[in-house]
């Protein structure tokens, strides 16, 4: 080999230099790649973590309240309702001095309220006294706080609209909450908070040997900061590639906001426990759920059960593991104590007090899904569902508790007793009679089932509903008709145009020949109320329905006249409210108010009302709906309901008993009942012996005054004798003392000897006095 090939040949220990060169520049290119990879990855979640976290955003779900409860002498409401009022607002049987608890003994009452930011102002706390004897409110005081005539109750929350993930939180301010919160939370989870810069090395080394030594997880090293980044950004798998992702998001967390908003975000986030399909998150809304009271009103035992469970809400869930709750309230009060947040004698004070735990959630998921359905489509009017899911906008709604529990307790327990009854459904709505407001509403048999909403989506043909339109048409032309008039309730068959015949019958299938109009309507016949239709046109009676609110479809058939006209029970309840409130349609409401989080005003519903009608008619019709309870197809409520009790209303049944319906009104309430079979199938009842029963149950359990309407001008009232057609004296035969628009009364008079008569008095004399 020659000297110059052998100069070519590179030793070994020269190549080892070169390879270990190769080595280390290669790190050095991967070192460098990874950095920039780093600093891009870095920059990616600094443009995560500053995008969510800036304004903190938060989905907060509008919330809404039933109408408050006003407290003063001669308010309407009884003990019973009162306390499940209270409770229904998160109230508790206590001492009758903190805040949110009342002491009852029989019919006295000592209650200490929370006070509320009501959108007109705010209702301060105070400790009333007061008795509830017969339904009624007497010796009313204010104990404690600013003297006033009249207290609002916090408002009852029914319900909410939450946001798609079904989170719920209840925003807090650091600067409002109790300082033992904030301070007990770090002295459990993160004792070096406002010192570490997101991440603290030393308590992760801390826990991992901790861990290493027990063979499981037994001690977490996250801070605040990374517990608040985990729940806000991030999901909840257990990879490296996620720890690492939460401790440089909890770096850039520190590097752009000071530890105040970091620890504030925290405390509306952190989540605590599960209500149904509805996550709880926050100690703002934890506070509320599971002791009924504000966070700012918690003692410190209670404050340190809501710490304890950020280790493990379902794990220390109070209601369903009181043991395991109380051990870790325990151990987070030792920790207080040794971080000199407690004294010793505060200490053993707080450890021996009960949990403390309301039995139940102050509120549910949505208390009524069928009045909540209605608010939902009301506000659809006004607001995007967008917003109503994320800007905790507050929704004062006209829903009154006391009269939805009478609805829910009429429908569960009048549907048993009818015949056939496991196949019978039923609706149920009540509105305050002079304002429209719908203070009740029930969708099925089940109150709260969040299916199928019957009061609302129901529509079934309203069968004798009708008659009273019909009439009031005919009314209205007080030259050809008054109460008395004759009509003829005889048989008759029409011949359509393709040869079809229709042949309307009465129900009981009798013919009468000829009745005064307003024993027609009291009645119920159905062959006077075609007659007249027919007489006086069906596009006017039509127009009196499009009138007085209904906008589906008409039918020109003469059936439309018997009520083959489909409607909700909600519709219903809009066609009768101009009906009772003398021809002024007054459109139903469920929301009085909508404010934002900030309780600054958004919308208001204000009273609206129309005249649609003559009330001279209608006043009419008002008397024969009454001569309908007394004397016709609604007397069976009297069974149920005081004879003192003016009321008037009217029975509907469709063929077979496919649907019976009863819509009817007292002094204060409007309340239409329809009970039927979803599949329309037959039933044997009828608008009396099915629907009658759930409404005067209803009515039955609410304390309320009699109809008693105001004689529009333009009416007189003369006895007369509706089968000589003429005036009459008070005391003759067949007197009746009736209303009649003036000048359409009759000119004949006749006169009876005897005085026998004068000693009966109908039940109408001085109804209208």
């Amino acid at each position: 080999m020659s000297k110059s090939s052998s100069s070519r040949k590179k030793s070994p220990k020269s190549r080892s230099g070169n390879q270990k060169s190769g080595f280390w520049r290669f790190m050095l290119r991967a070192g460098a790649l990874g950095l920039v990879l780093l600093a891009g990855w870095m920059v990616y979640l600094d443009a995560v973590v500053t995008s969510r976290f800036e304004g903190r955003r938060f989905e907060v779900p509008s919330r809404v309240y039933a109408r408050p409860l006003e407290l003063y002498d001669g308010a309407s409401v009884s003990a019973g309702s009162l306390v499940r009022e209270l409770e229904l607002s998160g109230y508790r049987s206590g001492d009758g001095v903190r805040a949110g608890t009342y002491q009852r003994n029989g019919g006295r009452f000592v209650i200490s309220t929370r006070g509320f930011l009501f959108p007109d102002g705010e209702e301060a706390r105070r400790r009333l006294s007061l008795v509830v004897s017969g339904d009624r409110v007497s010796s009313f005081s204010v104990l404690a706080g600013p003297s006033a005539a009249i207290v609002r109750l916090e408002p009852a929350r029914i319900g909410g609209i939450y946001p798609a993930h079904r989170e719920d939180r209840v925003l807090v301010q650091l600067e409002e909450v109790p300082e033992l919160l904030p301070l007990g939370l770090m002295a459990v989870e993160d004792r070096r908070f406002y010192d570490h810069f997101g991440v603290a090395p030393l308590s992760i080394a801390r826990a991992m040997l901790a861990n290493i030594k027990a063979g499981g997880i037994v001690q977490g090293g996250s801070t605040l900061t990374q517990q608040l980044v985990k729940n806000f950004f991030l999901s909840r798998e257990q990879t490296l590639v996620r720890k690492g992702n939460e401790a440089l998001m909890s770096i850039l967390l520190e590097l752009h906001y000071d530890k105040d908003d970091i620890l504030e975000t925290y405390l509306n986030e952190v989540y605590l426990g599960q209500a149904g399909t509805r996550s709880i998150h926050g100690f703002g809304l934890a506070s509320q759920f599971y002791f009924g009271e504000s966070l700012k009103d918690l003692a410190p035992h209670q404050l340190a059960l809501l710490i304890g469970m950020v280790k493990g809400p379902s794990y220390y869930n109070p209601r369903r593991h009181p043991e395991r709750a109380t051990s870790r309230r325990n151990l987070v009060l030792d920790e207080m104590a040794e971080a000199g947040l407690l004294a010793e004698p505060e200490l053993a004070k707080q450890k021996s007090r009960p949990l403390g735990v309301s039995a139940k959630p102050s509120f549910t998921e949505n208390r009524y899904p069928a009045y909540i359905d209605l608010v939902h489509r009301h506000l659809a009017r006004d607001y995007q569902q967008e917003d109503l899911q994320s800007e905790g906008l507050r929704i004062f709604t006209t829903l009154d508790p006391a009269v939805q529990h009478a609805s829910e307790t009429a429908v569960s327990k009048t549907l048993p007793k009818l015949a056939n009854a496991d196949e019978l459904e039923a609706a149920l709505v009540v509105t305050a009679k002079d304002t429209g407001e719908v203070l009740a509403l029930v969708g099925g048999k089940d109150p709260q089932f969040a299916g199928f909403n019957r009061a609302v989506d129901a529509h079934r043909p309203m069968g004798s509903l009708i008659k009273p339109f019909v009439y009031l048409t005919a009314l209205e032309q007080p030259d050809r008709y008054t109460l008395i008039t004759p009509v003829k309730d005889q048989a008759f068959t029409l011949e359509f145009d393709d040869g079809r015949l229709w042949q309307p019958k009465n129900f009981d299938k009798e013919e009468r020949g000829e009745v005064p109009l307003h024993l027609a309507l009291s009645k119920s016949y159905n062959l006077p109320a075609v007659r007249v239709g027919l007489d006086i046109g069906i596009p006017n009676v039509q127009q009196t329905l499009r009138d007085f609110g209904v906008t589906t479809p008409i039918s020109d058939y003469p059936s439309m006249l018997l009520g083959s006209v489909s409607l909700a029970p909600v519709d219903v309840a809009q066609l009768y409210q101009g009906l009772a409130t003398g021809g002024f349609n007054t459109p139903l409401r469920t929301i009085r108010e909508v404010t934002d989080a900030d309780n600054e005003p958004l919308s208001r519903y204000n009273l609206k009302v129309d005249q649609v009608a003559d009330p001279a008619a209608v006043h009419l019709v008002q008397y024969a709906m009454q001569e309908t309870m007394q004397e016709g197809t609604g007397r069976s409520a009297y069974y149920t309901l005081p004879d003192q009790l003016t009321l008037a209303g009217k029975t509907g049944t469709t063929d077979d008993g496919r649907d019976a319906w009863f819509a009817g009104f007292s002094g204060d309430l409007l309340a239409v009942a329809w009970v039927g079979r979803d599949d329309n199938g037959p039933t044997v009842l009828t608008g009396a012996s099915g629907a009658l029963p759930v409404w005067s149950s209803m009515m039955s359990q609410i304390p309320q005054h009699g109809f008693s309407p105001v004689m529009p001008d333009g009416v007189q009232y003369h006895w007369v004798d509706a089968e000589a057609q003429a005036l009459t004296g008070e005391g003759c035969a067949n007197a009746r003392l009736v209303p009649f628009i003036t000048g359409s009364e009759p000119v004949m008079s006749t006169d009876c000897n005897g005085n026998i008569g004068r000693q009966i008095r109908s039940w109408f004399e001085g109804l209208f006095q």
